[in-house]
């Protein structure tokens, strides 16, 4: 972990501000903008990139997949330059927490896979960019994009400590376990069979 070197009201101050970024619902924002309806009522409800792409808009897909992972990226960026690197782990714990447990929805937000994927981009680029590859090749594999989240959240871990990032090690774990958590209902499909594959609508 990063040295703690701001006070205690910085700190929370980051990371009230990390949740407030993260908990911003773009998938639900982006299908009203577009006219696709509600995206509670569509497929799995789930408010990510992956059910965006099931009401058949890709543009509203991508463009939920890049703010998503934009808005962990940018508050750990714009945390690291005013205040450090202790805040900028903090914000982009907190906005993954706020991604995944957004208060403005009762708490009931995304998997959290494309601000994960974001935040390490920002945090750690080649540790970013290989847990990207892996999500590119276990979706390739799998044509599921559980899969892909849940693999390269778990190969993050291992990752940081094998490309030098070991102070990022704590924070890979944290988010690594919201990611997993998040995916239990899709652990269980995939264990009876049932995990829908990439742009299938039911």
């Amino acid at each position: 972990m990063p040295l703690i070197e701001n006070t205690l009201p910085v700190l929370l101050l980051w990371a009230l501000l990390g949740y407030l970024a993260g908990s911003i619902p773009f998938g639900i924002v982006l299908t009203r903008f577009f006219g696709l309806g509600n995206l509670r009522e569509i497929g799995s409800g789930n408010i990510g990139a992956t059910n965006v792409l099931r009401t058949g808009s890709k543009p509203a897909a991508i463009a939920t997949l890049l703010l998503d992972a934009g808005k962990g990226a940018v508050i750990l960026l714009i945390a690291r330059a005013a205040a450090g690197e202790d805040a900028a782990q903090l914000a982009a714990l907190t906005a993954m927490l706020g991604h995944c447990f957004p208060v403005w929805l009762r708490f009931r937000g995304g998997k959290g896979v494309a601000t994960f994927l974001g935040i390490l981009l920002a945090l750690a680029w080649p540790v970013g960019i290989a847990c990207c590859v892996v999500w590119l090749v276990a979706v390739a594999i799998s044509r599921m994009s559980s899969v892909g989240g849940i693999v390269s959240a778990a190969a993050s871990s291992i990752l940081v400590v094998v490309l030098g990032y070991g102070s990022t090690y704590l924070l890979c774990v944290a988010l690594t376990v919201i990611v997993i958590w998040r995916h239990r209902e899709n652990l269980q499909r995939l264990r009876a069979g049932t995990e829908p594959k990439i742009g299938q609508k039911g």
